[in-house]
């Protein structure tokens, strides 16, 4: 081959990388922006279907059956009891359980099998979850027969047994539904801590748990944070799981009778009675004003669509925001 017949080669083997990068480029765009236009169309159907029914009244009132008088106030309540013990249930275990598998655990054939099944959990259609919380938190595998209760703190909390469709049984079935993914993400976020901080601190004298709550935790505190609040956003949005535990469709009241953060306040006592009285949750009551035949509640629920994408919205920058927040403390 000639030197001449060579660049000639070259120079077509260029402008062919350049033209499938080129190429490439243009597609991924085409992805990006098609989703844009399909996201930004929706967005738009919905707020125009909502356009005069959101306004303060249909936050600050309940359910009804004429869609003029409804209102998402005992959804929103419902959702913020389920999603604070669910909270509560699944970041303590998640983070520790994430914390014994990457810092402590050694490498063996249990340890391989319980990373491989919690990836696995984590893609389960969430209607499994429904109907493995109707079995042990709903119905406790029938073992109690016709149920107890029990009375607690004087008797101002009455606890039953089974749950039944209380707030606590879907707030467990929610805790199963987000605890591999609150694991996992914990995990990924302990990997990244680079493995010089851990031998800086060993060298210094450090034991593994001043290791771990001085220097590994507040490291990876940023991804742990984003990861936890992310998988609360997708048990604040699920439904199925939540119609096969007992959440109730068309709901009129709030748990406990705590229907303003003045209720919340002033009556204190209510708070340890919320968990166990019955509830709905605001896709809940949207998929309820779905099924009504009238045509005007399908504009009410798109007011609640809206609703739930706000809330939605407030907590994914909730997460940005501390995420940023914790990454400029960190010096590395």
């Amino acid at each position: 081959m000639s030197a001449v017949q060579f660049a000639t080669s070259a120079d077509v083997r260029v402008r062919r990388r350049f033209l499938i990068s080129s190429l490439f480029r243009r597609v991924c765009a085409l992805a990006v922006y098609s989703s844009l236009l399909v996201l930004s169309v929706m967005l738009t159907v919905i707020a125009w279907k909502a356009w005069g029914w959101l306004d303060i009244d249909f936050i600050r009132h309940a359910s009804s059956a004429f869609p003029e008088k409804a209102g998402i106030l005992a959804g929103i309540w419902g959702t913020f009891w389920l999603i604070t013990l669910t909270t509560l249930f699944s970041v303590p275990v998640g983070i520790g359980a994430a914390v014994y598998l990457e810092e402590y655990a050694t490498d063996t054939r249990l340890t391989r099998t319980i990373k491989v099944n919690l990836s696995n959990l984590a893609g389960v259609p969430s209607i499994v979850y429904g109907m493995l919380g109707l079995t042990v938190f709903v119905r406790m595998f029938g073992l109690l027969g016709h149920g107890m209760t029990i009375r607690i703190l004087g008797g101002l909390v009455t606890i039953p047994l089974p749950f039944g469709k209380t707030v606590i049984a879907g707030a467990l079935t929610m805790t199963l539904l987000i605890l591999p993914v609150v694991i996992i993400s914990a995990q990924e976020a302990l990997r990244a801590v680079p493995k010089t901080i851990r031998v800086a601190s060993f060298a210094l004298g450090a034991t593994r748990w001043q290791t771990i709550r001085n220097q590994v935790l507040p490291a990876a505190l940023p991804g742990i944070v984003t990861g936890t609040i992310l998988a609360v956003s997708r048990a604040m949005g699920e439904t199925a799981p939540l119609i096969m535990v007992g959440a109730i469709s068309m709901h009129r009241f709030c748990p406990a009778g705590i229907s303003s953060p003045v209720t919340l306040v002033t009556e204190p006592s209510r708070i340890a009675a919320a968990p166990f009285d019955v509830y709905t949750t605001i896709p809940i009551t949207i998929y309820s004003w779905i099924r009504e035949p009238a045509t005007e509640f399908k504009s009410v629920a798109a007011a609640g669509i809206v609703v739930l994408i706000v809330v939605l919205s407030c907590f994914n920058g909730l997460a940005v925001f501390i995420r940023q927040r914790a990454r400029n403390r960190i010096k590395w």
